[in-house]
């Protein structure tokens, strides 16, 4: 049942801002996304301080590459619409506003709390050595990969972390009745008795016969709806780190002092082999529990401790992980980061032959025996040869992009009628694709990016036909594209959507007709309820809507029902129109103890939630957060059965 819970939060909430007395109102309006910087270079306000196209920019192309590398499926349309931009932005006001009132609060996070999360980083533990201390060289070649120094990342963290503060205290101080979580269930929970009569649109186009003046007419009234949108071709070139590999060639003695400097690195981590017996003890066992565990454990040490060789045996008769108990307790080998954290550090501070003390984790109570160490093996330079090479090249590239970046910046400027000649000069390709201001389903990278776009469609661009500045793509991404043909937005001619035309208008007007009969027969109905045809009664509830569209469940749920029979109707928007009778109410079915549970955790964990925004918008107020760009209008569908 508490599925539900989870697929309907909005659900869930509203019916949370029924019961929770609304501490702010807040009231807005929308014309339609404009477009980007209208009115200039400020986007938004917090405390006194401006957020800039370019911070905006910015902070949506980072969000953009972290979604393309978790989802590389997902379409790049979807990433860079009006409303994800707008996200985008929502979420860098609320960065602003939690550093606002971190930096008022005087909450700092200390050095000590910064290393540790750093330590539990598994994108940083990754790049330990051997002795577990931090690479220090592929760290910053982690973070230059992302556009960022460690100092800048360590201080983003730092922020990060302050900024958790301001919000913890409201969400983990949130409290609310077993009463009060059940008086909301129930409701959220009840189910109805209701005859729904349907009036599809579809049942009255047949009644709909427009004329050829008919349809001229409405093709008048409704031109923005058969508009082609602006197109045009372009050449564009790309300059990026693969670009600037292929123009460098690492000199043998290069190679070889890079080798020698890092040998060690390359050559892999050493790895470990161990037994061990775990005694279970799960992570939210009872105190008592855990102590029973842990002497049981303390007892399996002393017996190996007396008689090591007995390790393997006492493991197969002991061990409670069924995974290695029959192998003798045998993990094989393993590196770091392979292991929970307390089992990884003793088994990395033993020597071989030794039994360590017991050691606790989430999963129980170790004893681990080392059993064997295995050195990393070193490699000729021959061996690593491809893999130097690559490397080199990598680090090479990366320190001479900021010139070969600058030398395409000026070209594409100074050369502004043809990009031929710069990519003559860096070694790049012109390429040629068909364009709109609107990425294309599949799109990607250069072609559906904002900033790309928007230059291209430039007036200046689309005039004059010149190279765009040069534009970053991403981090070590540059390009630059001119137009070679450009055809407007135009209004297609009648004749070529007639048929489009003539579906239009009858949906239209079959719809009017369905609605217009629905209205009369709820009126009728209302006067003289015995007069009613009505189809046989359903239950209905948000969790089993019998197959009826969800607008008229929806409706039947929330309307008044205090005198029975009570009627209601749903407008289907394009399917027509439904008249309810609402006969009956049917207390939802009294759930068992551990859905009851579940229920009342699920409503506090979103009472908390609604606290943290609703002291969220607080905030807001009080570092008077002003956003200069009209959010964008967002298309809500119905399911109309």
């Amino acid at each position: 049942m508490f599925d539900f819970v989870r697929k309907h939060s909005k659900i869930m909430m509203g019916l949370m801002f029924l019961l929770i007395i609304p501490a702010f109102i807040v009231v807005g309006g929308s014309e339609g996304f404009r477009r980007f910087n209208e009115g200039g270079d400020t986007v938004a306000t917090v405390a006194g301080k401006d957020i800039k196209q370019t911070d905006w920019d910015a902070a949506h192309r980072t969000q953009v590459q972290r979604v393309m590398a978790s989802q590389p499926g997902i379409d790049p349309k979807v990433l860079d619409s009006a409303e994800a931009r707008y996200a985008t932005l929502e979420n860098l006001v609320q960065e602003r506003v939690l550093a606002a009132a971190a930096d008022k609060s005087r909450l700092v996070t200390s050095d000590s709390r910064l290393a540790r999360n750093l330590q539990d980083d598994p994108s940083i533990a990754s790049l330990r050595k051997p002795d577990g201390s931090l690479d220090i060289e592929r760290y910053r070649q982690l973070l230059a990969a992302q556009g960022m120094t460690p100092e800048m990342f360590e201080a983003r963290v730092r922020s990060d972390l302050s900024q958790r503060q301001v919000v913890s205290g409201v969400a983990g101080t949130s409290f609310s009745s077993a009463a009060e979580a059940d008086l909301a269930l129930n409701a959220l929970f009840e189910k109805r008795e209701v005859q729904v009569s349907l009036f599809r649109s579809a049942d009255f186009a047949a009644k709909v016969s427009p004329s050829d003046a008919d349809l001229e007419a409405w093709y008048k009234d409704h031109a923005a709806l058969f508009q082609a949108p602006e197109q045009a071709t372009i050449e564009y070139v790309v300059l990026d780190l693969d670009a600037v590999k292929k123009s460098i060639v690492p000199n043998e003695q290069d190679l070889r002092t890079y080798y020698k400097e890092n040998a060690d690195r390359l050559a892999g981590k050493e790895e470990r082999r161990a037994s061990h017996i775990l005694i279970n003890a799960a992570k939210d066992a009872s105190s008592d529990e855990r102590k029973k565990a842990r002497a049981k454990a303390e007892e399996l040490l002393a017996q190996v401790k007396k008689t090591p060789a007995s390790f393997a045996e006492v493991a197969k008769k002991n061990s409670q992980d069924t995974g290695s108990a029959a192998n003798g307790g045998d993990l094989d080998y393993f590196g770091r980061g392979a292991m929970v954290k307390p089992f990884e550090d003793a088994a990395f501070a033993l020597k071989k032959g030794d039994i360590s003390d017991v050691v606790e984790s989430d999963f129980g109570f170790h004893i681990i025996q080392l059993t064997d160490i295995r050195a990393p093996k070193q490699r000729s330079f021959e061996e690593m040869r491809p893999e130097l090479e690559a490397e080199l090249k990598n680090q090479q590239a990366q320190s001479k992009f900021a010139e070969v970046a600058e030398a395409f910046t000026n070209g594409v400027y100074e050369q502004a009628d043809s990009l031929k000649p710069i990519a003559e000069r860096l070694k790049l390709q012109v390429q040629t694709a068909p364009l709109s201001r609107t990425p294309v389903p599949g799109a990607k990278g250069v072609l559906a990016n904002a900033k790309f776009l928007n230059a291209i469609f430039s007036s200046d661009s689309i005039e004059k036909k010149r190279n765009t500045e040069a534009i970053e793509i991403a981090a070590n991404q540059l390009a630059s594209g001119r137009i070679t043909q450009y055809t407007a937005a135009h209004t297609r001619p009648f004749a070529e959507v007639k048929e489009q035309v003539r579906i239009q208008l009858v949906g239209a007007r079959a719809t009017e007709m369905a609605k217009k009969e629905g209205l009369e027969k709820l009126t009728a109905w209302k006067a003289n309820p015995g007069a009613a045809t009505l189809p046989a009664a359903v239950l209905v509830s948000r969790e089993n809507t019998q197959q009826q569209p969800v607008k008229v469940v929806d409706a039947a749920l929330r309307a008044d029902a205090s005198s029975l029979p009570a009627w209601t109707a749903a407008d289907l928007g394009e399917q027509g129109y439904a008249v309810v009778k609402i006969n009956k109410l049917v207390p939802r079915d009294a759930p068992v103890e551990a859905a009851l549970k579940q229920g009342r955790d699920q409503y506090v964990q979103g009472w908390a939630g609604a606290e943290s925004r609703a002291y969220y918008q607080l905030l807001k107020e009080r570092f008077k957060v002003k956003i200069n760009v009209a959010k964008p209008l967002t298309k809500i569908g119905g399911d109309a059965g």
